[in-house]
């Protein structure tokens, strides 16, 4: 391993354990009492692997989404703004990439078909940023993929969410909207004419309290946008909802409770993730960019990049997790009862980056050997250690043994740390019934002498009944 490699390994480890910011923990989750909820909150659990996607005109610089366009948050967000532009002006180019964006490479239906056949079982997809523009016809603003001034307003794929909801809905996997409940194109949030003058932060730009009448016309935008996701867009699962700071305690109340309501008119089986506010409408946690220290027994997704940012970057190949680490990834998540949420940015002409499209199908091609051990299963004391991670089905355990690199010598015997004993332990893609022992602290099982060992696996999978 090159020592570049192994530097952006190490980057990527620091990332994922650190993570973004804080998330709330499982003993502040609020069970809904709603029956359907607890079955769909099930489904939800048996899936495992979701595709997240941010994709709007922000690809075509290729920096972070929305955030460059906060003065309150310029500390961090515009460090890859190195072009000679202060923020007022940077704000207006941002804004006008609406009359840039023409991805006429997009095919819907070849990312449905790459995810469907590679194991991805839900599409995460960003209906709207915080930026405001949004990805769906909608006839609330013309700041829109379909808008007035879009290049791509007449091409066939136009309504860029009917299109990859038809085509991902087709292939059997569930539909997640992302959806910014703040927006800061819209005046009737980041209001114009207000103390702060041109200085805005990631809030609304004036005190709700004392602009009833204009708070009120956002909250009513904000209905009329999520209404039309959620009725002219066919069957949504998951209405995922993002910008915390929009909520109650801090004076931006959208009345959430009130349009969730009339959502599950028309989708009585909707989940909803009001991520990082609590409460009724936070059905599962979303720790970003981290996995939890410990196991949670309650619906949870990690949602992490598979490369250096949400969004489309002008990178090479090494920004990407290599498949080791994703598969690595994969395994803990759902050793410690979440699902893996792992983000792609496609590119601004439509396409699906090559890179990444090699990663979906090393992970595809790894899990349709092991998936077994990943997909519906629940989670199985001890959960992890001595570098193992367990997952249950009914009365099957797995158990799985990592390898960190290439190079790492493949072992004859494997301890697992699991006092139980077993009629019969067998290694997934390899030979049935294997010798193993019982000890102290575990079992170790000998591992087959034809198993190959000029390169370690990603990990031996064990199914033990």
């Amino acid at each position: 391993m090159s020592q570049e490699i192994r530097r952006k390994k190490d980057d990527h480890a620091q990332i994922v354990r650190r993570g973004v910011h804080s998330y709330n923990r499982a003993e502040q989750w609020v069970k809904p009492e709603n029956p359907l909820l607890l079955e769909r909150l099930e489904w939800f659990k048996d899936q495992k692997l979701g595709l997240m996607m941010h994709w709007a005109p922000y690809s075509q610089l290729g920096i972070i989404s929305s955030w460059a366009l906060s003065d309150g948050d310029a500390y961090w967000s515009r460090a890859s703004i190195d072009w000679d532009v202060d923020g007022e002006e940077f704000k207006q180019q941002y804004f006008a990439l609406n009359k840039t964006f023409n991805p006429v490479r997009f095919q819907p239906e070849l990312w449905a078909e790459l995810a469907a056949e590679n194991g991805f079982k839900y599409l995460t997809f960003t209906t709207k940023h915080h930026d405001g523009f949004c990805m769906w016809d909608t006839n609330t603003t013309d700041y829109r993929i379909t808008g007035p001034e879009s290049p791509f307003r007449t091409h066939k794929y136009a309504d860029v969410c009917k299109q990859l909801f038809d085509a991902f809905r087709a292939k059997g996997l569930g539909i997640s909207t992302y959806f910014s409940k703040a927006d800061w194109h819209t005046p009737t949030y980041w209001a114009p004419g207000m103390k702060q003058g041109n200085e805005m932060s990631r809030g609304a730009s004036y005190d709700a309290k004392e602009h009833p009448e204009l708070w009120e016309q956002f909250v009513q935008f904000t209905h009329e946008q999520i209404m039309e996701l959620m009725t002219n867009y066919g069957r949504i699962d998951m209405l995922w909802l993002d910008g915390g700071w929009v909520r109650p305690s801090r004076g931006e109340d959208i009345r959430l409770e009130e349009v969730v309501e009339k959502a599950r008119k028309t989708q009585p089986w909707l989940l909803t993730v009001d991520r990082g506010v609590g409460g009724v409408n936070e059905n599962v946690l979303t720790p970003e960019q981290t996995v939890p220290d410990v196991a949670m027994d309650v619906p949870w997704e990690s949602n992490i990049t598979m490369g250096s940012d949400w969004s489309f970057r002008y990178e090479n190949e090494h920004d990407y997790k290599p498949i080791r680490e994703l598969i690595h990834l994969l395994i803990e998540v759902v050793a410690k009862g979440g699902n893996l949420a792992l983000n792609v940015g496609p590119q601004p002409d439509g396409r699906l980056p090559k890179t990444a499209i090699t990663r979906i199908k090393e992970l595809g091609a790894w899990l349709n050997v092991y998936g077994e051990a990943i997909y519906g299963t629940r989670m199985c004391e001890p959960y992890s250690g001595d570098n193992c991670y367990f997952t249950r089905k009914g009365d099957t355990i797995y158990g799985f043994y990592l390898y960190e690199d290439d190079n790492e010598t493949v072992q004859t015997e494997v301890h697992l740390p699991i006092t139980q004993s077993f009629e019969c332990i067998d290694l997934l893609g390899g030979q049935e019934n294997l010798e193993y022992r019982p000890t102290e602290s575990g079992i170790v099982v000998q591992i087959p002498d034809n198993e190959p060992s000029v390169q370690s696996p990603i990990a031996h999978v064990f199914r033990m009944r």
